[in-house]
C-alpha cells in the first residue's frame, strides 16, 4: 500500500531547498522505489536554462545513484497554486524505469491525483525501440 500523504510531505520538504532564483517556482519530488525506499529531489535551476535539473530527475538520480531501479511511485509538488505535472523531458526520464508508475501531483496533502505514466506520455520512445 502506498502512503500518498507521506510521499507528498517528503516532497514538499525537498522543495524547500530548491535552487530556483531564476523563476522562483519551487519543485518537490518524492520517489518510492519497490524496494520501500524514498528519494527526495528538487529543482536546481541554471542561468543557461537547458542545464536546469527538474525535481523529478533530480530525486530519480539519488536513488540509481544508490543502487535502486525499480520505481512504484513518485509525487510532485510545487510553489505554484495548481497540479504540477512532469515535463515531456521528465515523462521520458521516468520512462526508462516504469512505465506504470504511479504519477501523483498534489497540490498538498488533501489534494491530489493520480495517474500512470501511460496515461501521461501515450507512445513514448523506450528501450524496444532501440535496435
Amino acid at each position: 500500500m502506498i502512503d500518498y500523504t507521506k510521499m507528498i510531505i517528503l516532497a514538499k520538504n525537498a522543495m524547500k531547498n530548491s535552487y530556483s532564483p531564476y523563476s522562483n517556482f519551487k519543485v518537490g519530488a518524492c520517489v518510492l522505489t519497490k524496494s520501500g525506499k524514498y528519494y527526495l529531489g528538487t529543482n536546481v535551476e541554471n542561468s543557461s536554462f537547458g542545464a536546469t535539473v527538474c525535481a523529478e530527475r533530480s530525486a530519480i538520480c539519488c536513488a540509481v545513484t544508490d543502487g535502486e531501479r525499480e520505481f512504484e511511485a513518485i509525487a510532485i509538488v510545487s510553489s505554484g497554486d495548481d497540479y504540477t505535472f512532469p515535463c515531456g523531458i521528465c515523462r521520458q526520464f521516468i520512462s526508462e524505469f516504469n512505465k506504470d508508475i504511479k504519477i501523483i501531483v498534489a497540490k498538498d496533502e488533501k489534494n491530489y491525483k493520480i495517474f500512470t505514466l501511460q496515461k501521461l506520455l501515450q507512445n513514448g520512445f523506450n528501450k524496444g525501440d532501440i535496435k
